[in-house]
């Protein structure tokens, strides 16, 4: 596990370093600077402001991995569609800028990836055989009360 731990690790540590490469000799990026600041940027916000918000609203929320795993994708697509769709009609007269409907794709990608999920969880639920969840725990509570008494009853006597 270590071996393919480090190999994940330098395989993404080169594919950093191609892209720095690439950046600084971009003809187009003339302040590397700015691209830094706004990584820096992007990283404080998604490390100290969305991976927790989100981390918070998994823990008192949702219940399960499956809820849990949709909320963690419909974050990560909303974070990347959310500006898109909020800037839908600002083309400044030139209609091939957003030329797509991209509230309507942010949500059908939401719809898709819910029954996706609804999908593995009825899945996962037939697989491990629970037709009614909560069902079986009361009656082994409501069994193990009455045998309980009896136990009681037969020691009084």
């Amino acid at each position: 596990m270590n071996r393919i731990r480090g190999l994940l690790l330098a395989a993404g540590l080169a594919l950093t370093g191609y892209g720095v490469y690439g950046m600084l000799g971009d003809p187009y990026i003339t302040d590397p600077v700015e691209v830094l600041v706004w990584a820096v940027g992007a990283l404080v916000i998604n490390d100290g402001l969305w991976v927790p918000l989100l981390c918070l609203l998994g823990a008192f929320l949702v219940r399960g991995p499956v809820p849990r795993g949709w909320l963690v994708v419909v974050a990560a697509v909303t974070a990347v569609g959310l500006p898109a769709v909020l800037r839908a009609d600002d083309d400044h007269g030139n209609p091939s800028v957003l030329p797509l409907p991209y509230l309507r794709n942010w949500l059908l990608v939401l719809a898709a990836t819910a029954v996706l999920a609804l999908l593995v969880a009825l899945v996962g639920r037939w697989r491990r055989g629970d037709r009614a969840p909560g069902r079986r725990d009361r009656a082994v509570s409501l069994r193990d009360r009455l045998v309980r008494r009896r136990a009681r009853r037969e020691d009084r006597s």
